[in-house]
């Protein structure tokens, strides 16, 4: 009796810190990205929230402070936002970037800038081949062969929630047909 007790003791003792020990190991969490997709827009900011709140995009904040977009950005939208990242507007050739954020070259900015916005929150999972307008005016190409893609440019992270539209990370800076920028050099 005294070995059948002193077993049951045992095995309860083990059982009881396996018990602990699962109680102890954390959930597995989102990645930064995931959680972003993840969270509902009325958790998260505006676009320029979200863009401010995230390094990789210091250069699009200054870009939109400088066309004077961001309160139109803060607004009720919902807006599809393709944003470029810093590394594709330091891939802008030498001396572009520094003329665009000039005040005379804010129309070209502005024009720029609103080429990378669709009126409404387009998912990721919503999107569908073909031409697309934007608040510019003129169309993007979106594509879904081989993951979501705007002008043959993939998009990176999709479906970064903002509390009025939606963020699609590309690493190109997407330039409106017709405009030449190296005109402002």
């Amino acid at each position: 009796m005294k070995k059948s007790l002193i077993a049951l003791v045992a095995v309860s003792a083990l059982f009881l810190s396996g018990c602990a020990a699962a109680a102890e190991e954390p959930d597995p969490q989102p990645s930064a990205s995931e959680e972003m997709t993840q969270e509902t827009p009325a958790s998260v900011g505006d676009i320029v929230a979200v863009a401010s709140d995230t390094a990789d995009f210091s250069t699009l904040v200054a870009a939109v402070t400088a066309a004077d977009l961001v309160t139109t950005l803060q607004g009720t939208g919902p807006f599809t936002v393709f944003a470029p990242t810093n590394e594709a507007f330091a891939a802008l050739p030498a001396g572009v970037l520094d003329a665009l954020l000039l005040p005379e070259n804010k129309a070209v900015l502005v024009q720029i800038l609103t080429y990378h916005v669709v009126s409404g929150a387009v998912l990721a999972a919503d999107v569908v081949d073909g031409n697309v307008a934007t608040v510019e005016g003129q169309n993007i190409a979106l594509s879904t062969a081989g993951g979501v893609s705007v002008n043959s440019v993939p998009v990176a992270t999709a479906d970064v929630m903002a509390s009025n539209g939606v963020i699609h990370v590309i690493g190109t800076v997407l330039l409106p047909p017709g405009l030449d920028v190296n005109t402002l050099l």
